[in-house]
């Protein structure tokens, strides 16, 4: 069976499992931990920040950013499918009780002069005040897509005209990177707060981290022990994360060339596939468009022997990742136009 559900499903490989194995271990709760102080200063610099802060996920961090940034009673803008709004349970609200207002993006992105319109009039006793701005790059529902490098500035820039803090979920920061050219330093180091994961085109089997201001960092620890998230002898983890940032970020064009190469061979097989959105390492196929239930559609993939999985509603995704290699590709290219092919017709 060949896996395009989430690159989420990668597992470390063998020079990854040496590095870990071989990992020097200590309290990481105490900061005593010298694996995971290297990653974390390491990760700092490349994200053009103070101080990192390990995490076991990303959601974790996009959660203590917010309870971090956020005031309770005030406002979280956010675009409305990002993965803080959509796949968090709505722990904006339940840990900082913040209010969500979810703002409708193009291709995952809202622009400055939305976020003007958002805000409320100053003065105004029964209104509440915006507190932060997140935004998400690369944008997971949208297909993986990427910011352009000045329209991010200009949002985050109307954000601090108005008074807010901003946070960027970088979950797949890395593939944003590889795919514009554009460092990491470039693109996250204007945020107050910017959280990279690790467990996904990366290839670890866990891990995450939030980066900012020392004084925002030592809040962030504060936090990270009241959500549970401290550890011990984490090493051995962040040990495949050291490995990742040498090893998987440029091989992350390669996983994007797959998609790629996916997206165009089904769109020419007349599949409904938007290559505008094939920016990164997800291709999307509007089901619905051609009769389709998500349900239908994935058994009659799944009967091919492939794997692909819901993004909203009517829509599927093939994620190439680690895990996914020419062979694969070459199967699926064929597979899913033909377990298709018959409903489009």
């Amino acid at each position: 069976m060949i896996d395009l559900r989430s690159d989420t499903g990668t597992k470390p490989t063998p020079a990854m499992r040496e590095a870990m194995a071989t990992a020097e271990v200590g309290d990481e709760q105490e900061r005593e931990d010298p694996t995971v102080t290297k990653l974390e200063r390491r990760t700092a610099e490349l994200l053009g920040h103070e101080e990192a802060v390990y995490l076991p996920t990303a959601t974790m961090g996009n959660q203590i950013a917010l309870a971090i940034l956020g005031e309770r009673g005030a406002e979280l803008i956010v675009e409305e499918r990002a993965h803080i709004m959509v796949s968090e349970l709505g722990g904006a609200a339940y840990h900082s009780g913040l209010q969500t207002r979810g703002v409708p993006g193009y291709r995952g992105r809202i622009s400055a002069e939305q976020v003007r319109a958002t805000f409320w009039n100053d003065g105004e006793f029964w209104t509440p005040r915006m507190s932060v701005l997140a935004l998400e790059n690369t944008h997971n529902t949208s297909g993986g897509t990427v910011w352009p490098l000045a329209e991010l500035r200009e949002t985050v820039a109307a954000a601090r005209e108005l008074g807010l803090r901003a946070h960027l979920d970088g979950a797949r920061l890395m593939n944003a990177v590889v795919a514009s050219g554009v460092s990491a330093t470039e693109i996250a180091s204007g945020f107050d707060t910017v959280t990279l994961c690790l467990s996904k085109g990366l290839g670890c089997p866990l891990g995450a981290l939030i980066a900012g201001s020392r004084e925002l960092m030592h809040q962030a620890r504060v936090e990270k022990h009241r959500f549970g998230g401290a550890m011990r002898q984490a090493g051995i983890v962040a040990a495949a994360g050291l490995y990742a940032l040498d090893h998987n970020v440029d091989r992350l064009a390669d996983d994007h060339a797959r998609a790629r190469r996916l997206g165009e061979a089904w769109a020419e097989a007349g599949l409904p596939v938007d290559l505008e959105l094939v920016q990164t390492n997800f291709v999307q196929i509007d089901v619905a468009s051609i009769g389709l239930t998500e349900e239908e559609a994935l058994a009659r993939i799944r009967e091919q022997g492939l794997l692909l999985s819901q993004t909203r509603p009517g829509v599927l995704r093939a994620v190439t990742s680690l895990e996914i290699d020419d062979d694969a590709v070459e199967q699926a290219l064929t597979a899913i136009p033909r377990a298709l092919e018959a409903v489009r017709v």
